[in-house]
């Protein structure tokens, strides 16, 4: 049975180093393909003002694909961007209990529990913060309450059986790839931990991973 040995500033680097990667850089860069469509040029006027008359039909589109200004795949993306991130409802969370029990205790959840989408894998991290809390106390799992930073629900989700140590790797990848569209050049940990930073703020940063890992199919 796999259990997970790392720390959040662990997992963080850990992250940080698979994002750093020509193959994760392939990623990223190759689910939000468009393609340039180019419109066919207008037939020149008939000289002297007159009417253009042609024996042949004007032509109609072979498909009705042909008729779209960009890719039906793009159209696609940009509905699913507009639909709110699923939430994970197959297992619930153990009660208040659970939060402020040892980690090594639920090692028991993970018999038998299949792999899960890295997207999944970060609906289970977002339901621990709502439910059991989210706290900023730096490279702590948790606090005495139970509640935990990013990393720590990304590796309490593992220890609960909602992934494998892969899935939080590229899990973790996503996160940072998601900050570095946002501006910030650090990793996760210092982000969680930021002055001014909040519960709310958390949340959205793993809604809008969760959106940009399920549009690639993560």
């Amino acid at each position: 049975m796999e259990t997970a040995q790392l720390t959040p500033g662990q997992l963080d680097a850990q992250a940080s180093r698979l994002h750093d990667t020509d193959a994760w850089q392939r990623i990223v860069t190759g689910w939000d393909r468009t393609a340039t469509a180019t419109a066919p040029e207008p037939a020149p006027a008939p000289q002297g003002g007159g009417v253009a008359v042609t024996g042949a039909p004007p032509a109609h589109p072979a498909h009705w694909r042909d008729l779209l200004s960009v890719p039906v795949d793009r159209l696609i993306e940009d509905s699913l961007r507009t639909v709110p991130a699923r939430r994970p409802r197959e297992r619930p969370l153990p009660g208040r209990l659970g939060a402020v029990l040892p980690e090594r205790l639920h090692a028991w959840r993970r018999i038998g529990q299949p792999d899960v989408r890295p997207s999944t894998h970060l609906g289970y991290a977002r339901l621990i913060l709502t439910e059991w809390g989210w706290q900023n106390t730096p490279y702590r799992l948790r606090n005495a309450r139970g509640a935990r930073c990013l990393c720590g629900a990304m590796l309490t989700a593992h220890r609960l059986g909602h992934g494998s140590l892969d899935t939080v790797d590229r899990a973790g990848a996503w996160l940072i790839t998601e900050l570095r569209s946002q501006g910030w050049t650090g990793l996760i940990g210092p982000w969680n931990r930021h002055p001014g930073r909040t519960a709310a703020d958390a949340l959205a940063l793993i809604d809008a991973t969760i959106r940009r890992a399920t549009l690639a199919g993560h």
